[in-house]
């Protein structure tokens, strides 16, 4: 049985969504926490919310500045032995109608924000006895559909930077567990970049928003399920794990049958 209280925990993207879901559920479970985000009013209300058992260290760092997370291990307080990198952002659009700049801002905080994060904490993680990185990929790092070309990019490339880590640290102190949520209640749709000029910008929102069910607590506690049974691979919901069901065994045609599906039930 894993010893919660014996872990110091960082986790990315920690002022709202699963971020925050984990910190409370960790911080229960009396872990010590060192929680970062790019918004200091979300990440202070979370740290307000956290009273009692564990220590907690708040940060503002945004992932997608590689000095700051280079420049981070000196400000820690503590030595994390789990990383939870799940800041993550989105972009609507099709490839063609989504600016190169916002393709680049996502790929910058959803991929190589993890990368970066890694690369940083790396070397404390190989320090502690056991030690576990968790990233947060996507059912849509499973499946990708139309319209998620950078959402699509960023989370296939963190499941496959994951998967290929895993494999060189097999046999040291250090896991590798890659997670994929479904449809999670969080801010990330009305956070969410949309290509300027669209009239139905609210009606994309409502459409994103209505996909997301789950609600953030039950997520996180299916992702500490998943670390406590060492895990390599979580799927979080009904539809991912539909979703990686259907992608294996219809691999080349797995999106029009779903579409097919989808119209065939309206």
């Amino acid at each position: 049985m894993m010893d919660w209280t014996q872990h110091t925990a960082l986790i990315t993207g920690a002022g709202s969504g699963i971020g925050r879901a984990l910190a409370n559920a960790l911080h229960t479970r009396g872990t010590a926490l060192i929680l970062t985000d790019i918004d200091p009013d979300r990440l202070d209300r979370v740290s307000q919310e956290l009273n009692g058992r564990a220590s907690v260290q708040s940060l503002q760092v945004d992932v997608a500045d590689a000095a700051a997370c280079a420049s981070l291990p000196p400000r820690l307080n503590g030595s994390p032995s789990l990383l939870f990198n799940n800041a993550g952002v989105a972009v609507g659009g099709d490839f063609e109608t989504v600016p190169e700049a916002d393709f680049d801002w996502l790929l910058s905080i959803n991929l190589l924000g993890p990368i970066r994060m890694t690369r940083t904490l790396l070397p404390i993680l190989r320090a502690a006895p056991e030690a576990v990185i968790v990233n947060i990929s996507s059912l849509f790092g499973l499946i990708a559909p139309a319209g998620q070309t950078a959402y699509c990019a960023s989370k296939y490339g963190l499941r496959g930077f994951s998967d290929s880590l895993r494999h060189e640290l097999a046999g040291t102190s250090v896991r590798v567990m890659t997670v994929h949520p479904g449809g999670v209640r969080t801010s990330i749709a009305d956070d969410a970049r949309l290509p300027a000029g669209i009239n139905d910008a609210q009606e994309d929102r409502d459409r994103m928003n209505a996909f997301l069910k789950m609600p953030p607590d039950e997520a996180a506690e299916v992702i500490l399920r998943g670390v406590e049974q060492r895990k390599r691979r979580v799927l979080v919901g009904r539809d991912a794990r539909m979703a990686a069901l259907i992608e294996r065994i219809f691999p080349d045609s797995y999106w029009s049958r779903m579409v097919r599906l989808s119209r065939s039930a309206q």
